[in-house]
């Protein structure tokens, strides 16, 4: 049996991310792209988090991650603290011009979940993100 799924997958995230990129501009919000957002979105979550943590919760490499954070903290959406339990550990922290986006960012995530989910029921919804869960776990393993 052939099977498309990793290849349907890289089309919705390329696609999906151009769309966001675009609503994103078109908000009139050009502080970070779609690729920031995910970080901002674990930040919003949980503050104050080690770049380990951070890069296990979006999947991104530490030296692309690094790199990110680099051109995040020289246009003031996170500052790089001291972990008050570990100095030599440092924490990503946002600072108040990300706390004031994500209202916005999370409009338009909304949106975006809408233009994904156009015809499925809420049954369909829940089930295919089950599948998507599980994807995901069978990856991590790896």
């Amino acid at each position: 049996m052939e099977t498309k799924g990793g290849f349907l997958i890289s089309r919705i995230k390329q696609t999906g991310t151009r769309i966001f990129d675009r609503m994103l501009a078109e908000s009139g919000i050009d502080a970070f792209n779609g690729a920031q957002g995910r970080i901002l979105y674990v930040l919003w979550q949980k503050d104050e988090i080690s770049i380990s943590s951070l890069a296990a919760q979006t999947s991104l490499a530490n030296t692309t991650l690094t790199a990110m954070l680099d051109r995040m903290e020289a246009t003031g959406l996170i500052v790089r603290k001291s972990d008050p339990k570990d100095r030599r550990n440092r924490l990503i922290a946002l600072t108040e011009k990300a706390r004031s986006l994500q209202e916005d960012y999370t409009k338009i995530s909304e949106q975006m979940n809408e233009i994904y989910y156009i015809g499925f029921s809420e049954e369909e919804i829940m089930q295919f993100e089950s599948y998507l869960l599980r994807i995901l776990t069978n990856l991590e393993k790896e």
